[in-house]
């Protein structure tokens, strides 16, 4: 995932609603969200060339989903795929802090990410940079390739257009969809320095990120409800496109 914003524990019958988009190179093989063969009960894309995922949801509403932290002057080689931490997550038995225990010794082997993780209404935030664990407080939260909350400016449009469509008294999904595909950029001086040359920064600073080899690959809106009906649907693009490709919709 690249830019995510959702609600914890706000709505009264959602404790997570999550909208998020998913950039990466347009050659990287992707499968889309589906139950997977060999776990059963974890709902998640599929990223075929490590063979991890960037987010997911079990049957018994355990979660987690990445972003990367984007500093390019501290690249690795050759370093693991930050994707294997979701899958091991959602595949393990460990509660939030056991596996915080369990992976932080490790987590700077790994280019820079952001991983939540917990349950639907135990959530955890965790980046390998401050390398602290932080239980999450009901509310409003935006994550891109920075930190939890940092005001990019897509994280804060994303964020105040999110907020009054989670206050509705009828979640129109549209609506979510429509938000995640704005491909609306922002002006030089207010664009974050991450490294890149200002005229990729100023291409990345959308939403929905089109380009001729990399962009948004997919958007997923999850409304979780562990005590009734859970919703997870996806919807993959045509490169270089805002065009739909695929929808994948699954409830549990």
């Amino acid at each position: 995932m690249c830019l995510t914003v959702f609600a914890y524990q706000v709505h009264k019958q959602y404790p997570l609603i999550l909208a998020t988009n998913r950039d990466e190179f347009y050659e990287r093989p992707t499968r889309p969200a589906q139950f997977w063969e060999n776990q059963p009960d974890m709902l998640a894309g599929k990223d075929l060339e490590a063979g991890s995922t960037w987010m997911g949801i079990t049957k018994n509403h355990r979660f987690a989903a990445l972003t990367n932290y984007r500093d390019m002057k501290s690249i690795k080689e050759n370093a693991p795929s930050r994707g294997q931490l979701v899958t091991d997550y959602l595949d393990s038995d460990s509660d939030p802090v056991e596996f915080f225990r369990s992976i932080k010794s490790d987590a700077s082997d790994y280019n820079g990410f952001n991983l939540l993780f917990g349950s639907v209404n135990n959530l955890y935030y965790f980046n390998n940079q401050h390398l602290e664990l932080r239980k999450l407080e009901p509310g409003f939260y935006s994550l891109s390739n920075a930190f939890l909350d940092t005001k990019w400016p897509k994280t804060e449009k994303a964020l105040s257009d999110f907020k009054p469509l989670v206050k509705e008294e009828n979640l129109q999904e549209n609506k979510f969809f429509d938000l995640l595909r704005n491909t609306e950029t922002y002006p030089d001086h207010i664009l974050p320095a991450t490294g890149l040359p200002i005229e990729k920064e100023r291409l990345v600073s959308s939403i929905f990120i089109l380009s001729d080899d990399y962009g948004t690959r997919s958007s997923t809106l999850l409304l979780a409800n562990p005590a009734g009906k859970t919703t997870f649907t996806e919807k993959t693009f045509k490169p270089r496109t805002v065009t739909v490709e695929h929808t994948e919709r699954h409830t549990f």
